[in-house]
């Protein structure tokens, strides 16, 4: 018996060891957002949000309504792509820009004619079988040559059932280009893979991962055997040779999901969001289509962390709904632009293919909701670097948000406590958490700690140690 014990004691002894302890995610002085619960330990009295994005007022001059585009935020000048799907045997890509990501202008480039003319704003053309799902990017990689700035995937679908036929040429083709206008084609790179049914027959999105140190490209596949439209996702080193393609199936049962439009977000580009349309066979209205397909569609979010192969759905419910408008509720009606781009210091945008805008407060995706009654959060052990804690936050007049260090024990670290901490109060995507005692966060750098967030009337939104 009593060998029994010391066993026992051993064993227990092991288990609460500091080699058994939780290893703390080291989060540096990253932006941190509450799109999955990577971070999240508990939540008590608290909730998460999922946040509806607001219609902007229409645009003097909107993007046309067009499948497939694509918004880049590059420095001041808001670049935008998508394709001409009047031409659907001969599909040009035509390009706009704008100075404040509202009002856009479409210059004549006299690049390509089109329709017996030049006076277009054309920047691809007489490339029948590329040019459906044309997707750049701007690439962000050190040392990326001027020429190769800009790249982009496009490809044909391939064939349809006939998985015998030739599928040569029918993969997707990089497009490079120095200015964002002018491009070139460049070789195929991602071979058509014939397990998937027309494979790529959508936006097929890919960018620079700083996180990841690699290109990564999410692209139109199918699950199996349920044949619903889906993603995988591949890497590359350097856009020309690419990885096996990882199924991720994000998929619930007999849901489809296409034009996922996966991105870094642009305050924290370990986390990438996505914004897929979700299709829904047999309803809604198609009025314009000499066909009997009839399908509705409508607006996910998800996410996904750097080198993960699954997506985080939080919610399943629609981000964005089809709405009131008629028309956004006949055939294919709503796809969003890739990328969520910032478009005022505290605002960023979604870009509907009706041409119109949508707004969030930035890093409003999602909010951890706390109501009349106080609640708490608790994180995850994190270790960090910076001197003070910083905090995306709106609280009602009688809301605030208080915040406690914890060690490893979880015990409050001292001068550190709930009673220590001053009631942050307000609306502000940067507010300083601040200690009665003035100290500042530098003290427990490095350290394994989990922050509690006690919370009355107040959305909390992200937070992030910072050097000043």
């Amino acid at each position: 018996m009593h060998s029994v014990i010391v066993r026992l004691a051993v064993l227990i002894s092991f288990a609460i060891s500091p080699a058994f302890a939780v290893e703390p995610a080291d989060i540096g002085s990253r932006l941190e957002l509450f799109v999955d619960h990577s971070l999240i330990e508990s939540m008590d009295g608290v909730e998460l949000r999922l946040n509806i994005p607001i219609k902007a007022p229409r645009p003097k001059s909107p993007l046309p309504e067009r499948h497939y585009i694509t918004v880049i935020r590059d420095g001041d000048l808001f670049r935008a792509y998508w394709r001409d799907s009047t031409a659907e045997d001969n599909p040009a890509v035509r390009y706009a820009e704008s100075l404040d990501g509202h009002e856009w202008e479409f210059p004549e480039l006299g690049i390509h004619e089109v329709d017996g003319t030049r006076k277009n704003n054309v920047i691809l053309a007489n490339e029948p079988d590329l040019l459906h799902n044309f997707a750049p990017f701007l690439d962000t990689r050190p040392g990326v040559p001027e020429n190769e700035k800009y790249k982009a995937l496009a490809g044909h679908p391939g064939p349809g059932d006939k998985r015998s036929m030739d599928v040569s040429g029918k993969g997707l083709y990089a497009f490079f280009s120095g200015d964002g206008i002018h491009w070139r084609k460049g070789d195929e790179v991602v071979p058509y893979l014939q397990k998937w049914r027309h494979a790529f027959d959508s936006s097929n999105v890919s960018f620079w991962s700083e996180a990841e140190q690699c290109y990564i490209c999410y692209f139109r596949t199918w699950t199996d055997p349920e044949r619903l439209r889906s993603v995988s996702r591949t890497t590359s080193k350097d856009f020309r040779n690419w990885s096996d393609p990882v199924e991720m199936n994000p998929n619930l049962p007999g849901e489809h999901l296409y034009t996922t439009q996966t991105h870094p977000y642009f305050r924290a580009p370990h986390i990438y969001i996505a914004l897929p349309t979700r299709y829904v066979p047999g309803r809604g209205d198609a009025p314009e289509y000499d066909t009997k397909e009839v399908n509705a569609t409508d607006i996910l979010l998800m996410s996904t962390r750097a080198g993960s192969e699954k997506y985080d759905r939080l919610f399943t419910e629609a981000f964005i709904r089809p709405g009131l408008d008629p028309e956004r509720w006949i055939n294919r009606a709503n796809y969003v632009a890739q990328n969520v781009v910032p478009t005022a210091p505290k605002e960023m945008s979604i870009y509907h293919r009706s041409g119109d805008r949508y707004t969030l407060r930035t890093d409003g995706f999602v909010s951890v909701h706390a109501g009349s009654e106080t609640g708490e959060l608790l994180t995850k052990p994190v270790s960090f670097e910076g001197k003070e804690l910083l905090l995306n936050v709106s609280t009602s007049a009688v809301g605030d948000i208080r915040v406690a260090l914890l060690d490893a024990e979880g015990n409050e670290f001292s001068g550190f406590g709930l009673s220590d901490c001053k009631p942050l109060y307000g609306d502000d995507i940067g507010l300083q958490v601040e200690w009665r005692n003035g100290a500042d966060t530098s003290s427990l750098a490095g350290q394994s700690v989990q922050l509690k967030f006690q919370m009355k009337e107040s959305d909390l939104f992200s937070y992030r140690f910072a050097a000043e």
